[in-house]
């Protein structure tokens, strides 16, 4: 098995190009402007298509279009630019079209800065489009995860016909780990009976948001619908440690996940019996699971970097059945092991209040 020295931007840029990626169509914005410079190098020499927009809402629209014709279509951006592709998400979801948004987020709000941050899971999982829609969203926490779910992102986008967003941040995306890179590990999906092919002869075909009839509209929001609980049933990863005896269990999302494991082997060192969770999926979001840790486990602890974001959806899949305490800071630093360690002792009590 061979390995690449490599950053999580440049992973996810060559992983999107062997899954096949078609075409590209971005903006540089720090700190996901490497996946563009990545992409420009090898694209045009495959004979794929490679633009940078005037503007992330012209990225957005171009990657629309070429999602209507089949293509495999691909934008990357971060935070506030993010921001500015929310019509065109909410109106692609509309047109049932797959496309694949890489989402790096850095400090908001507004222009915010570069520093890390984790700040986005709202604008990512619950959206700033208009309507009732729901976007897929994977969330990677190492370089190896940044190629395996690029490669899931673009089969998902196909599978369900609906735009895809892979979450990473400013953090992943620079440092450098080894990772596999293998061949595109999913079946091609046959796009042939909704694909524009050009007006020549072809059979009519509705890609298109805009619906006048209300009862139609609201069938085509229902099969919508249909689609996102298929998703729940089928697509919901996470992953889990030490949950079987845990007296207390951390939650994160992404890079964090990577802390909270640190702080469960420094506890597990002094005999605390500390488990972790990470969501993999956010939407769909592993609900059930975290309800069933709930039946056992009285005490979660959800570390994140923004000041409570997905803690709301894990109290929503508790459902009042353990405490929930959330820890975090907006950007930069990220919580290290021993803070979170010591917000894991206060919340079980004098009992632990020595053990490290």
């Amino acid at each position: 098995m061979t390995k690449t020295l490599i950053s999580g931007n440049k992973a996810i840029a060559q992983a999107a190009f062997d899954a096949g990626c078609d075409c590209y169509f971005s903006y540089p914005i720090t700190p996901q402007t490497a996946i563009g410079e990545y992409l420009s190098e090898i694209m045009p020499k495959a004979g794929r298509g490679y633009v940078c927009a005037e503007s992330e809402i012209a990225s957005i629209n171009m990657v629309i279009g070429a999602a209507a014709t089949g293509a495999k279509a691909m934008t990357s951006s971060s935070s506030c630019a993010i921001s500015l592709m929310q019509e065109g998400l909410a109106y692609a979801v509309g047109d049932e079209l797959p496309l694949v948004l890489i989402s790096v987020m850095r400090a908001g709000p507004g222009l915010g800065y570069i520093y890390p941050s984790q700040c986005d899971y709202d604008q990512a999982v619950t959206g700033g489009g208009n309507g009732d829609y729901r976007i897929l969203v994977l969330a990677p926490s190492t370089v190896q995860e940044c190629v395996d779910l690029t490669h899931k992102a673009f089969y998902l986008s196909q599978k369900y016909r609906n735009p895809v967003i892979v979450l990473s941040d400013g953090l992943l995306g620079q440092m450098m780990e080894p990772a596999e890179f293998v061949k595109y590990p999913y079946p091609e999906i046959d796009n042939s009976n909704w694909a524009l092919t050009g007006a020549k002869g072809r059979t009519p075909r509705k890609i298109r948001s805009l619906e006048i009839n209300e009862e139609k509209h609201n069938q085509n929001i229902q099969h919508l619908f249909d689609k996102y609980a298929q998703m729940e049933k089928a697509e919901v990863l996470y992953e889990e440690h030490n949950v079987e005896d845990a007296d207390i269990i951390l939650v994160a999302f992404g890079t964090m996940g990577r802390n909270i494991k640190a702080a469960m082997n420094l506890g597990r060192k002094y005999g605390i019996k500390i488990g972790t969770f990470r969501p993999v999926t956010l939407f769909p979001f592993p609900n059930k699971r975290l309800s069933e840790l709930a039946d056992r486990t009285k005490k979660f602890i959800v570390a994140e970097m923004n000041m409570g974001q997905m803690i709301k959806d894990v109290q929503i899949a508790i459902n009042g059945k353990a405490q929930v305490k959330h820890i975090g800071r907006p950007a930069g630093a990220w919580l290290d092991e021993t803070e979170i360690l010591d917000e894991a002792k206060i919340m079980l009590g004098e009992e632990y209040a020595a053990s490290v």
